[in-house]
């Protein structure tokens, strides 16, 4: 369908995308992001192709997109450059029919309790009243009622992991041609928090009753009327009073999308105990206890509280030190692989020595060093085995999108890591890293293969498509750090109360009437 005007329509792309852990002495800058421009930008998606359907309905502009791996808060001059290129290229782009807003939803930025309401406040302001905003998230974004407000469209990631994270940009995409299309103008959203706060390790929509709850969706956006539907876990290493559950849902019919969505949100209450972890779990000492005991192979453990991609520093070294405290993993009876521990120093001492050397090296701690006995350096000694990154072939590991899902073609953020050293001690090599780096897809391990070692032990929560394939059984380690599982031991004090699981005893059914924006 053509615009009412029969002349293209003209939709700006822009955004800033982050996953930001409170609770990680990370501190994210400028440098952390992948910043693009221009067709570089247009380059990340295939539904702005010149062959696409859309083309001949569409003049695409791009303005400016920010995205970083998951890291700590943003430093407050990093959020002001980027916002304030966005919204100057915002404003000097011309009259914009619509905007693809491309957000993650958990960003923190230092000195804010609401950034993405604060970035939405300033674009909004940059595009005027006139142009619709159609934002794409994570579902482990937050959703307060101001930034809510600012928005016309809003959907979200519908799987976790997110394997449908670029199909969720398009849908905010063809949404907006297709509301811009229809002349309908500024649709109905519903909108309601759930004063719940999960992990997402505890709502992946593998099991029940997550499955089930996002199952739902389709069935709701297929309703006459209904334009979107879209449930938010909330992120639950963020310490702000929009730390929750939504559920949104945007249609023509103000009283469908409000009972929809009040169904939705009396759903996602009513099974609020029944959410489990993905995996069987333990500390870190009993797993790899049970690890070593079992015949699978490879037997994966994902060490969770340090997870980079969910927001931890991915510098602690706790997890090492629990594998060679253990007697058949230290003299070699039982083999493990761990990546990754960012370490420049130590990757830097272990170029210097070369491939064959033994080195003595004080290993992680560099920027957790201070939070707790968990974060403590420990002190390595073991043959350097390879050496790899990217001064040594010139290669990095292909592009990775939000916590993990491989998107080749569709560059979101380079988290390659810089140099990689792996140093081999007893039974366990641990790959140190220069750079924060996720270990997600077998192209991650570069020359190492995880395939021939009994454990492998990445920082991870719930395992990515490719590890999951590649685990003939796996444990989730309740280990410490910056994006702990335990959440009533990282001493949240900002966050909306009653909330469960802080509040579960006496806990009275809340009011969950969504208000119409």
């Amino acid at each position: 369908m053509p615009s009412p005007t029969g002349r293209r329509l003209r939709i700006g792309i822009g955004g800033m995308a982050i996953e930001s852990s409170q609770f990680c002495p990370h501190r994210s800058t400028y440098d952390d992001f992948r910043v693009t421009r221009g067709a570089e930008l247009l380059a990340r998606y295939t539904w702005t192709a010149p062959d696409s359907d859309l083309a001949g309905r569409v003049v695409w502009v791009p303005l400016v997109h920010a995205v970083s791996m998951p890291g700590g808060p943003v430093e407050r001059a990093a959020y002001d450059r980027i916002k304030t290129e966005l919204t100057a290229r915002t404003a000097e782009s011309g009259p914009l029919d619509g905007l693809v807003y491309d957000i993650h939803g958990a960003m923190s930025v230092i000195g804010l309790d609401d950034a993405e309401a604060d970035l939405t406040d300033a674009v909004r302001k940059a595009t005027g009243p006139g142009t619709l905003i159609s934002a794409a998230m994570d579902l482990h974004g937050n959703v307060s009622r101001r930034f809510a407000d600012r928005l016309d469209l809003l959907t979200a990631h519908r799987l976790a992991p997110h394997e449908d994270a670029w199909d969720t940009r398009e849908r905010a995409a063809r949404n907006l041609v297709e509301r811009l299309a229809s002349g309908k103008g500024r649709p109905h959203r519903a909108w309601v928090q759930v004063p719940v706060l999960l992990p997402g390790e505890k709502t992946s929509t593998r099991l029940e009753p997550a499955k089930s709850l996002y199952g739902r969706l389709a069935s709701v956006e297929a309703l006459d009327g209904v334009v979107d539907a879209a449930i938010w876990v909330g992120y639950a290493w963020a310490d702000e009073e929009r730390c929750r559950a939504a559920v949104v849902v945007t249609a023509d019919d103000p009283e469908l999308a409000v009972a929809q969505a009040g169904s939705l949100a009396q759903e996602y209450w009513d099974v609020r105990r029944d959410f489990a972890f993905v995996g069987p779990t333990g500390d870190a000492d009993t797993c790899i206890a049970r690890a070593v005991a079992s015949s699978a192979r490879p037997f994966l453990i994902s060490d969770s509280g340090d997870n980079p991609t969910a927001g931890g520093a991915g510098d602690l070294a706790y997890m090492l030190g629990r594998l060679l405290a253990h007697e058949d993993l230290a003299s070699g009876r039982v083999t493990a692989l761990h990546p990754g521990i960012t370490d420049p120093q130590a990757v830097a001492a272990c170029f210097a020595a070369g491939t064959g050397a033994e080195v003595t090296l004080t290993v992680g701690g560099h920027v957790s060093e201070g939070t707790g006995p968990h974060a403590a350096p420990y002190t390595l000694t073991g043959i350097v085995t390879d050496l790899g990154g990217e001064e040594t072939t010139g290669v990095t590991t292909g592009p990775v999108e939000q916590e993990g899902t491989p998107v080749p073609g569709n560059p979101a953020y380079d988290d390659g890591g810089g140099r990689t050293a792996a140093v081999t001690s007893g039974g366990v090599t641990v790959v140190l890293t220069e750079r924060r780096k996720s270990f997600h897809t077998r192209a991650d391990f570069g020359a190492l293969d995880p395939l021939v070692h009994d454990l492998v032990v990445v920082k991870i929560g719930y395992l990515e498509p490719e590890l999951y394939a590649m685990a003939a059984d796996w444990l989730l380690a309740l280990t410490p750090g910056g994006v702990d599982q335990d959440l009533l031991r990282l001493g949240h004090h900002k966050v909306r109360r009653p909330l469960y699981p802080f509040d579960n005893a006496g806990f009275e059914d809340p009011d969950l009437t969504p208000e119409l924006l």
